[in-house]
């Protein structure tokens, strides 16, 4: 065991003893940090703007401070990029996070010298807390893996621009560098196919204990490790322990991974955003994630059923209901104000505050009025693959709401199999059930003869990755829509599908 692996050990045993201390303050902390980002945001052109010096109180703060998406705080962003200063927190970011978002291409998120701790020190105390559960910090040990963007980065009048994971490589510590895969040149490489064949490269024959990356390119490294030795990963590295992961739902991947690993692996769920880090898993006896409430971001939410209405309701940490879909609201000091982050989440605990991200405010299908989510669809796709034995790889889902004639609209599922089910039509039926049950509006539809029961279609291998790569979205933090209430996406995989009656296990 290394030195780092055993001093890691008391420094765990810190950060677990004061996530305990502060398990019952969150409404304290968030009151707090409420106060301090009001103080120091007051002289900013935002402050003035929206009259800070005035604010008093959270309700004083609503009244004053609408509810923005970028496009909304936008004409802030175009003057910090212009050069200026004290726009939306005091001074020049020390970096804008490159992002692109769905509706408002690329995306320029400040990150300043307050906000950076934020992004730094919440991926290690999530690390420490599972070595304090566990105990297991042997992964210290070995070579660290993070399949991440380009550290490489531009300038906008003189600030740093890059992907958020490209930024955070240069703050690696010097202690865990020297254990850091891949090197500098393989991340700095934007095509990704070649970067993944270059990690494999450099990685193959290293003792890799701890793996991290968003699921579905992490598989695909997994595939290309496979492709080249013939080798399940466990046996290519024996002591690789630890996976980390974000950005997407782990569970539709969960068994190809552990199928391609070999054996049962730990994993750790983060919830990092351009925006701030929100969450991470602190147990690895639950998969709920611990809001961070302490750590320069105050929090809004609002119910997801009213969120499109013209005066939805915004409340705080403290009228939080359990089980309720919220979409999450923050400010911080990054400079954003009542900022709608496009996710939607829901409470677990309140003692302390756990959540679970349920999906995005705009990935939903309603072409009718049912409102299925993701969190919906995931759950009723993987208790129907676990019923009926089929590996699923990647999906999305659409609506047909113009269907041939004589036919009723229906929801249409693209799959693409890693294990096709041995009955396709009661895999149809089954599925349709399990969403039905999941959600009530949609049940009614199908009851009331508006809808008929779900299509499913199968992909060939390798189908999402074709089309992410035809939209220059292959890698990095690029993930799949899940949901969509237009066709874009389906339209395109429909060229390349087949009913899923037409195939067989």
């Amino acid at each position: 065991m290394s030195l780092l692996s055993l001093l890691s050990k008391p420094l765990a045993k810190l950060v677990a003893f004061r996530n305990r201390m502060n398990a019952g303050n969150g409404i304290a902390d968030q009151q707090r940090v409420f106060k301090t980002l009001l103080r120091e945001g007051k002289n900013t052109l935002f402050g003035k703007e929206h009259d800070f010096q005035n604010i008093f109180s959270y309700e004083d703060f609503k009244k004053r401070v609408p509810v923005r998406d970028y496009e909304g705080l936008k004409p802030y962003i175009e003057k910090i990029k212009s050069g200026e200063e004290n726009v939306l927190w005091k001074g020049k970011p020390l970096y804008l996070s490159k992002t692109s978002g769905t509706t408002s291409g690329i995306k320029y998120i400040p990150i300043t010298k307050d906000s950076l701790p934020n992004h730094l020190d919440s991926t290690r105390n999530a690390l420490l807390s599972y070595i304090a559960e566990t105990g297991n910090s042997k992964f210290l040990s070995g070579k660290l893996i993070f399949i991440s963007g380009s550290p490489e980065l531009d300038h906008i009048h003189q600030i740093p621009v890059g992907r958020l994971s490209g930024i955070a490589n240069h703050h690696v510590p010097e202690y865990l560098r020297r254990n850091q895969l891949p090197s500098y040149k393989t991340n700095c490489l934007e095509d990704w196919e070649m970067k993944v064949d270059q990690i494999v490269e450099e990685t193959m024959n290293e003792n890799m204990t701890f793996i991290s990356g968003i699921p579905p390119w992490v598989q695909m490294y997994f595939d290309k490790l496979h492709e080249r030795t013939g080798k399940k990963i466990k046996d290519l590295f024996p002591d690789f322990s630890l996976f980390v992961y974000g950005g997407v739902n782990y569970e539709p991947y969960r068994k190809k991974f552990e199928q391609s690993v070999g054996k049962k692996i730990d994993s750790i769920e983060l919830y990092p955003a351009s925006e701030g880090f929100i969450a991470y898993q602190d147990s690895q006896k639950e998969n709920s994630l611990l809001l961070l409430l302490n750590s320069g971001i105050f929090y809004e939410f609002i119910p997801a059923a009213e969120f499109f209405n013209p005066d939805p309701k915004r409340i705080s940490i403290r009228e939080v209901e359990m089980g309720v879909n919220y979409a999450i609201i923050l400010s911080s000091n990054a400079g954003l104000w009542a900022y709608s982050l496009g996710d939607t989440i829901k409470f677990v605990s309140k003692d302390p505050y756990k959540i679970m991200v349920t999906g995005r405010i705009k990935h939903y299908i309603s072409a009718f009025g049912e409102h299925v989510i993701s969190e919906e669809v995931e759950k009723a796709l993987m208790k129907t693959a676990h019923e009926q034995h089929a590996e699923i790889v990647e999906f999305t889902v659409a609506p047909e709401v113009n269907p041939e004639e004589g036919e009723l609209p229906y929801h249409e599922w693209f799959i693409e199999f890693s294990s096709p089910p041995a009955d396709p039509e009661k895999f149809r039926l089954t599925m349709d059930q399990n969403l039905r049950e999941q959600n009530i509006y949609y049940s009614d539809l199908i009851k009331g003869h508006i809808l008929q029961p779900l299509k499913i279609h199968a992909l060939p291998k390798d189908a999402f990755i074709t089309y992410m790569k035809s939209q220059g979205k292959l890698g990095g933090q690029n993930k799949v829509p899940r949901l969509a209430n237009d066709r874009k996406i389906a339209d395109e995989l429909k060229k390349i599908a087949v009913p899923l009656s037409k195939i067989s296990s």
